[in-house]
């Protein structure tokens, strides 16, 4: 592959997630989805029969494969994301499995934020619950175009059609009304194997894919090259030396989108406009970059851009604006109420903001087929693991877009001004309506 051609000759990658509540079974669904899809060496299949022994276990405990850290062995539960990355014949996998606790909720944001499908699992005896809720809530949020909700333990329901036929209504009709564009259900049981890899012999009454099936024809698209070309600058690049003391190069990583030498761009939130002169790719000199490589662009006027401008095809640029409205997931244990000072970063930018207001609150507790979502209208504060709509004003103007047409140059993270610890993920252009009755999304 050259630095000016796509190879599209490759297998395609699907990255995902998986989510749940705790003891839902998602890291032995992720070790059955390893071991039955053969992406296990020789030698960690031994290390693993060896630690399920010393764990007084007869049989290999495929959730050993991603609960890594010695806490989550101790405790059988997940903490941290866990990234795994296998294939098959039809497709590469990034596979992230995140927490089912809710304090942890901040890491399936971390994990589902780049993901293509997120995997919901639900326990055949417990159905939708609260937890259940808020992942579809976030996977809702962070637009994520494919879900799957596995209800696992079919087993331990005698695998029952009944019983998924309710679970997956209650989860299709709420994670809809959430604005998740494609269901998919399937019965399983990671501990059994059934339906994960190979169809399962107990229910002949699904005849739908297994997860693997699902996930190597899910269609996959291209977010970052399909949303409009945005390059937020990292570094500006000025040689000290007589050879080169005339050269001023723009480096950093291209959000979105295709660039192309001789292209019209407007610098932000400046609003200056010029051409590119020239892409320099790993040391070459290439016509076309796009998504997400890193690169340094020349251009043709010699303007004052700094580290976090966003260079963008005037065609299509952004409007700058001091006056941001997003839906919100508040990751840290202090609530955030309004009036607060954050900082707000954006790509490669960092600004002072305000918490003007806050809209709404969604109701994660409840839900009802005939009003649809439940939201609290001007709530006091954002808790921990609670989503609502926020309105910002930023000391400087920033070139958001919409999230819907760009994840990368549409969300941002709001930080504690006083100790740089991360506060709350937000989405631009996602505010949740606010009456005073309960509301569909």
């Amino acid at each position: 592959m050259t630095a000016t051609t796509l190879d599209m000759s490759a297998p395609s990658l699907l990255r995902l997630a998986t989510a749940g509540s705790v003891d839902d079974g998602k890291s032995t669904l992720v070790g059955r989805l390893l071991h039955d899809s053969q992406s296990i060496l020789a030698d960690q299949l031994e290390a693993l029969e060896q630690a399920s022994r010393r764990r007084g276990q007869d049989t290999p405990d495929l959730a050993l494969l991603t609960d890594g850290l010695r806490a989550e062995r101790e405790q059988g539960i997940t903490i941290e994301v866990a990234y795994r990355y296998f294939a098959t014949r039809r497709r590469r996998f990034i596979l992230a499995d995140t927490p089912g606790h809710v304090q942890y909720t901040r890491n399936m944001v971390t994990g589902a934020s780049t993901a293509e499908l997120t995997v919901v699992l639900v326990d055949a005896r417990n159905g939708v619950v609260e937890q259940t809720r808020r992942h579809a809530a976030v996977a809702g949020l962070l637009r994520v175009p494919h879900v799957v909700l596995a209800v696992n333990k079919m087993d331990l329901v005698d695998y029952a059609e009944p019983v998924f036929a309710t679970i997956a209504e209650e989860f299709t009709h709420y994670a809809s009304a959430l604005g998740v564009p494609e269901i998919t259900s399937i019965p399983i049981s990671a501990l059994a194997g059934d339906n994960v890899v190979t169809p399962s012999a107990s229910m002949d009454w699904y005849s739908g894919p297994t997860l693997l099936q699902h996930l190597e024809a899910v269609p996959v698209g291209n977010d970052q090259m399909d949303a409009p070309a945005r390059f937020p600058v990292q570094y500006i690049i000025r040689p000290q030396t007589t050879e080169h003391r005339d050269f001023r190069g723009y480096s950093g990583q291209i959000a979105s989108g295709l660039l192309r030498v001789g292209e019209e761009v407007t610098v932000l939130p400046s609003g200056h406009t010029t051409t590119i002169s020239g892409i320099d790719a790993l040391g070459k000199a290439v016509d076309v970059a796009w998504a997400p490589q890193s690169v340094t662009l020349t251009l043709t006027a010699n303007l004052d851009v700094s580290r976090g401008d966003v260079i963008a095809p005037t065609i299509n640029a952004p409007t700058p604006t001091q006056e941001i409205a997003a839906t919100v997931c508040h990751l840290h244990e202090r609530p955030l109420r309004v009036g607060e000072g954050v900082l707000l970063k954006h790509g490669t930018r960092t600004v002072k903001a305000v918490v003007k207001a806050l809209p709404s609150r969604l109701d994660v507790t409840s839900f009802d087929r005939r009003t649809g979502l439940t939201y609290v209208n001007a709530p006091d504060e954002l808790a921990v693991n609670e989503i609502g709509s926020i309105l910002l004003r930023t000391a400087q103007p920033l070139p958001v877009d919409a999230y819907t047409e760009s994840r990368s140059t549409g969300s941002f993270i709001l930080i504690d001004p006083l100790d740089g610890q991360t506060l709350t993920a937000g989405m631009t252009g996602e505010a949740f309506p606010t009456t005073d009755e309960p509301q569909r999304l």
